[in-house]
């Protein structure tokens, strides 16, 4: 059977149930708007080019009022999840150990078509070589607790005994610029965001190191918001990503493919990992 047919079953099965098994909501439920916060790893114009869409659908066929906040940085958007303002947010994996332990959100969906991939990418033609050639170089980072691109790298550059200086230049297209212009000897990223990125800026840039992969950036909901409302939302966001009509869409807001997201399978494996003493709170 197709491929597409068999997820598009499913995804209706999983909508009927959701809906089947949702408790009605009050008018004052029905009528709030919500907020949905989303980590800046790119500019604010391409995060609302992304993701402004995707609500206005969302908001038509669930009958809801979104607003998107796009903060100024990757250290000020965690100042507001630490705040437990965003209604909805999408985060990385370690925002959503953080937003868990302090605030109690919870992961509704993520993208089941790619996982989350850290990289370090260098300039074609450098002298770097191996991951040995960075000791004492400084290496372009998005913001400290930038999961992928710049948290669990660094811990795995400690793990090797590389030690570097790092430069945390606000979001993953900053970084890709400044390998670019050769200010740094390598920068930190991930494949999502590499991928993303203009041609004639990926011809350029070449990937030394990848780290190993885990579930990617979920869409989580603080508890505060009812039930009736989680369920939805996932939802409508299923059935908007099960018509092809939506499939650029969805994958520009890294969720080709989404799924319902649970802590204990895709996150908690993470804790282990220490990445706290690496992460650097109130830092911009």
């Amino acid at each position: 059977m197709n491929k597409f047919l068999i997820y598009h079953r499913y995804v209706l099965c999983l909508i009927v149930g959701i809906l089947v098994s949702a408790p009605s909501m009050g008018e004052d439920e029905i009528n709030k708007p919500y907020n949905f916060y989303i980590v800046p790893q790119l500019s604010p114009v391409a995060i609302h080019k992304a993701w402004t869409p995707v609500l206005e659908k969302l908001a038509t066929l669930t009958s809801q009022t979104f607003e998107l906040h796009v903060e100024s940085s990757i250290p000020a958007f965690e100042q507001a999840m630490a705040t437990g303002e965003p209604d909805f947010a999408f985060m990385n994996p370690y925002h959503m150990i953080v937003a868990k332990r302090e605030n109690g959100y919870i992961p509704l969906l993520r993208d089941s078509k790619n996982m989350l991939e850290g990289i370090l990418v260098i300039r074609k033609g450098s002298e770097i070589n191996a991951l040995e050639d960075l000791k004492g170089k400084t290496l372009s980072f998005p913001a400290p607790n930038a999961f992928a691109a710049s948290l669990y790298m660094r811990a795995l550059l400690h793990k090797q005994n590389i030690s570097i200086t790092p430069n945390y230049v606000k979001t993953h297209s900053n970084v890709y610029r400044s390998v670019l212009l050769g200010d740094v000897a390598a920068g930190g990223g991930v494949n999502n965001t590499f991928l993303r990125e203009p041609k004639d800026v990926n011809d350029q840039l070449q990937v030394l190191y990848v780290t190993p992969k885990t579930a990617p950036h979920p869409l989580a909901v603080n508890p505060k918001i009812p039930e009736a409302v989680r369920s939805k939302i996932v939802a409508a966001f299923m059935q908007l990503a099960a018509d092809p009509a939506n499939a650029e869409l969805f994958d520009a807001i890294q969720m080709p493919i989404p799924v319902q997201a649970d802590y204990s399978r895709d996150y908690q494996a993470l804790e282990a990992l220490g990445l706290d003493k690496f992460a650097v709170s109130g830092s911009d």
